[in-house]
């Protein structure tokens, strides 16, 4: 959200007693909010549920921007509706709203080589590399919410949700 935020030249306010920050921006010639849950991850239905009460928002308005283990660094994913797919922010979105019909945009962070390192690996830092693909991948993001601000999901979806090469073992 920083860099989308940065891209629109609009910054985050905190309000008093608010689990969350949030701005007004402005892109082809509609305005939406951008929020940013101040909880843990697991616990960011609580901001969205908040954030969409205090601006009359509905959830098939919501589009939210998590990462993903599922797609390599780099890729972008998006979605109208679904399960969490096991991410934890999604699931605590789609328990606090009590539906799943809300888009959602996955940005790739690749999964560790052992399945162990799963909680170390989305914690730690990536390593330059991979820091540089997963930059490419919010940049995309970035463009991904723009284009769905100014021409639906459809081409957003016609874009983004392209299929990753095989990879090569």
């Amino acid at each position: 959200m920083d860099s989308l935020a940065e891209r629109l030249g609009v910054s985050f306010r905190k309000k008093l007693f608010r689990s969350y920050s949030i701005t007004k921006a402005s892109a082809g010639g509609g305005s939406f909010y951008l929020l940013k849950p101040l909880t843990f991850m697991n616990n960011s239905g609580k901001a969205v549920r908040e954030a969409l009460r205090e601006t009359g928002s509905s959830p098939a308005e919501l589009v939210v921007v998590c990462d993903t283990l599922d797609l390599s660094p780099g890729n972008c994913r998006f979605r109208l509706r679904g399960s969490s797919g096991g991410q934890k922010g999604l699931e605590s979105v789609i328990q606090a709203l009590g539906t799943e019909e809300f888009m959602r945009l996955t940005v790739g962070i690749g999964r560790p080589s052992h399945k162990g390192k799963v909680i170390g690996h989305v914690l730690t830092p990536p390593g330059r590399d991979e820091a540089a693909l997963m930059a490419e991948g919010v940049g995309k993001a970035v463009d991904a919410v723009l284009t769905l601000v100014q021409h639906g999901p459809e081409k957003v979806m016609n874009t983004y949700n392209r299929k990753e090469p095989a990879s090569q073992s």
